[in-house]
């Protein structure tokens, strides 16, 4: 009899530790209601996500304008592969540089003045690239563009991110970044409808459009998280605590990582793919399309992606974008040329390259709090712009050397590989506001649960 007190204070030692996680939980759980808008209008955080996905259509147009204008352009002003490279990197380097800086200015001045000054700065520009004379003057246009439209995309995504419901995390941010793929189609279709001689018309649509979409938000946008200079002030040491503070040092190196490689394949694709495509044998007619199905992959694989990771198959999600990619790079390289193939595998390699893109996305809103997450997402995308930089200069450097466009596909293989590591690795952390923490006091990183699936 009195040997089975001790067991009976075991198990009520066991029952009171269930219990305060219990109450832990509860309490973890009511926090991620508050940072994540559980209790806000719904009909706000529509309006806020549809909002930015205007936003990201347009940055999507301008990305693409010019890998689809490089055949009239080509034709106009004959630069070599070396000014078409930079013409191509051009855009990625403001791109770079407007990052680092917009998603700090963000937190510290408040996420919708940054986003509409980015808008129309951008747009003014991509209007004085379509008056440029030459390749020197043209490159310059692109890199000012660039910098004017850095500040976007972190914006874009926190804010979908800062309105949404904490069990539909991932669905807003996908919904709100898939504008940038579709925003690439319109710019293929553009081009489809007009001569090659007319390239020019697709600066021009890219420069009015956000500014009519600047105007939307200034009007629309609800005004989001408030800002806070406190916590976002100029100080370089404590950003860097934000970033690699509190053991996040290891999960913010890596997405960094993640972000450089999806980028740089991404980018690369968005440039090349339709000079690598004409390479190949295909003509005019359908290299434009095969660009617009890349595009319409792309949308359609975002928002799938999206609603998967807020599900129990996260992680069979993640894995099948991991596989799937290099495969459908060796057989657009080595595959026969039909229009109807490439299509196809078009359609397959936009899929797997924004999926790739809304999965570090959504771990990188995941791993820093709101007050924060401006900083946070501009770091990661910034050294994503250093990705979308160099993977046009990769692709451009193979070609000089006497490269086919098969053995470029083909070298391109290695860079989804260690992507596709990179995310793996991240993985373990858990997607969504349930991302597993090094610390679960953390105030900047999420406490919660594993990946599912």
């Amino acid at each position: 009899m009195y040997s089975q007190c001790p067991d009976r204070a075991v198990r009520s030692g066991a029952w009171a530790e269930r219990a305060r996680r219990s109450v832990r939980h509860s309490d973890i759980m009511g926090d991620l209601s508050k940072i994540h808008g559980e209790h806000r209008n719904p009909g706000t955080a529509a309006l806020t996500v549809g909002l930015c996905f205007l936003g990201a259509l347009c940055e999507g147009f301008d990305v693409q304008a010019a890998g689809v204008t490089a055949g009239g352009l080509s034709r106009q002003l004959h630069p070599t592969p070396i000014n078409l490279s930079a013409f191509f990197a051009a855009s990625g380097a403001g791109l770079l540089l407007g990052a680092i800086v917009g998603g700090r200015l963000a937190d510290r001045f408040g996420r919708k003045v940054v986003l509409v000054v980015s808008l129309i700065t951008f747009g003014c520009l991509s209007l004085l690239t379509s008056f440029a004379p030459a390749m020197p003057s043209l490159t310059a246009a692109r890199f000012l563009t660039g910098l004017g439209l850095g500040g976007a995309m972190p914006n874009l995504i926190a804010l979908a991110a800062d309105s949404s419901n904490a069990r539909r995390l991932n669905t807003s941010i996908a919904s709100a970044y898939v504008g940038m793929p579709l925003g690439g189609s319109l710019a293929s279709l553009v081009v489809f409808f007009i001569p090659l001689e007319q390239w020019r018309v697709v600066f021009q649509v890219g420069g009015v459009a956000p500014l009519i979409v600047a105007a939307l938000l200034s009007a629309y946008l609800p005004a989001g998280k408030a800002p806070n200079p406190t916590t976002a002030g100029g100080n370089s040491q404590g950003m860097l605590r934000e970033l690699f503070g509190e053991g996040r040092a290891a999960r913010t190196l890596l997405l960094w990582a993640a972000f450089l490689l999806t980028a740089l394949t991404l980018h690369l694709m968005l440039n090349w793919l339709p000079l690598l495509l004409s390479g190949r044998g295909l003509t005019k007619g359908p290299t434009a399309l095969a660009q617009a199905a890349f595009g319409a992959g792309a949308t359609a694989a975002a928002l799938w992606v999206g609603v998967l990771l807020d599900s129990r198959w996260q992680r069979t999600s993640i894995i099948l974008c991991i596989v799937v990619l290099p495969v459908v790079l060796v057989l657009i390289a080595q595959a026969p040329p039909q229009p109807a193939l490439m299509l196809c595998l078009a359609l397959a390699l936009g899929s797997a390259i924004l999926a790739g893109q809304v999965i570090v996305y959504a771990i990188a809103s995941a791993s820093y709090a709101a007050r924060v997450r401006g900083t946070g997402i501009g770091a990661a995308v910034a050294a994503g712009r250093f990705g979308s930089l160099v993977g046009p200069l990769f692709a451009g450097a193979l070609l000089t050397v006497g490269r086919t466009p098969s053995q470029v596909l083909i070298g391109v293989v290695p860079i989804v590989l260690a992507s596709g590591l990179c995310v793996a690795l991240l993985a373990r952390y858990g997607l969504g506001p349930y991302a597993r923490s090094e610390s679960a006091a953390s105030p900047v990183a999420n406490p919660g649960t594993r990946l599912h699936g």
